[in-house]
């Protein structure tokens, strides 16, 4: 078969059956796996000084050398190595990367990878070739440090997933239980394109704990109640299918002088938040820094240690109002006309064709801003032709997107702007920072003039993950 791979590697984990897995793939006539080469405490083997004249010393200095000695020493076959979660983060991203790598994933059931570490650390046997040998011991099952166990787990699963599926890859996949089977280990060497086969499995290494997990955890029944807390198929999550956003770091805005930045989330205070950081310094809004790349906001903290970073959310009903009053209710300057069309024609939202006039009451206002909820709850959920805008994009998400170059040090509730922001600035320096003040809402109606119970639940059926993951309360 045509080789399509230089090398190979086994994304696994202790206790999942990789050492097993290792010995038939070293049963193939070309094909040699050079245990955990990337392990940060040794080099392939506990008692190994180094893989393939390479040493640890050597390999630590720079892990990509390795990883081309190993590509290229098995003339007319194929090398590989075994790689765990905490093994060297340095060649990961290359590994992924590299289509010429073939990536086999190794998994066994979390529960029983976790016992089964618990048995060796016990009784400190890691291999068993004679059962004659065998140690035997109970596991203590610790609930907090199952879930830290299955919560690296998952990660380092979900992280090789999408890497797989954004660099267009597929992995040879290999359960635990698959790894008695020889057909299934002929179908792997074939696939790294090896000819030779094997008519049996490696019977060197023995399983050690063939018992039911009740008879190997010694307090089996706290672990049944711990882990009817974890939540297998993730039933309570809020749904999320907002698209991802950006940091926006041309949106950040610095004071003058003091060395602050505000890092806004639209449709929230920023104009009251401009015009304090304005009074901050006795500047003008032109005084103020903004129009940041990534590279000037760093050159911008180095120039100030000890700078610090906000930013402000807003409830998300008063948020909502913002973003329909100023960018889909009026026709002005800023606002959003193509989407403004797009939902009076395809939303029938009860909006005028133009500026509301006077006509335009407050039982209007109350039946077009709860169209606009309808509408919020349908674009966050992926269902609408509109694009999910920041202005009405969840703040979970926006702080989300800030989070992929920098997060503000401190998030402030609009209603706490009056204490915090007076005290931030006293953090960096500043003797008398002033009090921030409201900015009148230019809306033709207020949100108490047409707040109720139904805007109430149509704001928490648009916002849940908001009002959940900030703890907002109704808005009255």
């Amino acid at each position: 078969m045509p080789q399509e791979f230089d090398c190979f590697v086994v994304f696994a984990e202790m206790r999942t059956g990789s050492n097993f897995l290792e010995a038939n793939l070293n049963a193939f006539d070309g094909i040699t796996c050079h245990g955990e080469a990337f392990n940060p405490h040794f080099i392939g083997y506990p008692n190994s000084e180094d893989i393939l004249g390479i040493t640890q010393d050597e390999r630590d200095r720079d892990p990509s050398r390795l990883l081309g000695q190993i590509r290229k020493a098995t003339p007319g076959g194929i090398g590989g190595f075994r790689f765990f979660h905490d093994h060297d983060p340095r060649v990961l991203d290359a590994l992924l990367a590299d289509h010429r790598i073939g990536k086999i994933v190794l998994t066994r059931n979390p529960v029983d990878s976790y016992i089964s570490w618990k048995i060796a650390q016990a009784t400190g046997q890691w291999k068993l070739t004679n059962v004659k040998r065998r140690k035997e011991s109970q596991a203590q099952f610790d609930a907090a440090e199952f879930e830290e166990h299955l919560t690296a787990l998952q990660a380092f699963q979900v992280k090789l997933l999408n890497s797989l599926q954004t660099t267009g890859q597929t992995a040879f996949y290999v359960a635990y239980e698959d790894l008695q089977d020889v057909d299934v280990m002929n179908g792997l060497a074939r696939w790294l394109g090896v000819s030779s086969q094997l008519d049996s499995l490696n019977t060197a290494l023995k399983r050690q704990n063939p018992e039911p997990i009740s008879e190997k955890v010694s307090n089996f029944g706290d672990m049944e109640k711990a882990l009817t807390r974890l939540d297998r198929f993730n039933l309570s999550r809020t749904p999320n299918f907002e698209p991802r956003r950006g940091p926006v770091v041309p949106g950040y805005l610095a004071a003058a002088k003091t060395p602050l930045l505000y890092m806004p989330i639209r449709s929230g205070p920023e104009q009251a938040v401009r015009r304090w950081m304005c009074a901050l310094d006795g500047v003008d809004g032109k005084a103020l820094v903004s129009d940041f790349s990534q590279n000037t906001l760093r050159a911008w903290k180095r120039e100030r240690p000890g700078h610090r970073s906000f930013t402000v959310v807003r409830h998300p009903l008063a948020r909502a109002h913002e973003a329909f009053c100023s960018k889909i209710l009026t026709t002005q300057k800023g606002s959003f006309l193509g989407i403004r069309k797009t939902l009076r024609r395809a939303h029938n939202f009860p909006i005028p064709e133009g500026e509301p006039g006077p006509d335009y009451d407050v039982n209007a206002h109350r039946a077009a801003f709860t169209a606009f909820l309808a509408f919020c709850k349908a674009n966050l959920q992926g269902q609408t032709a509109v694009r999910v805008d920041g202005h009405w994009a969840t703040q979970a998400q926006c702080l989300q997107g800030m989070s992929e170059f920098t997060l503000p040090d401190m998030i402030i509730r609009e209603d706490e702007m009056a204490s915090y922001l007076p005290a931030l600035a006293m953090q960096v320096g500043h003797d008398g920072p002033p009090d921030p003040e409201a900015v009148p809402n230019k809306a033709p109606f207020s949100l108490a003039e047409i707040y109720d119970d139904q805007i109430e639940a149509l704001g928490r059926e648009a916002y849940l993950r908001d009002y959940l993951m900030f703890g907002f309360d109704d808005w009255a």
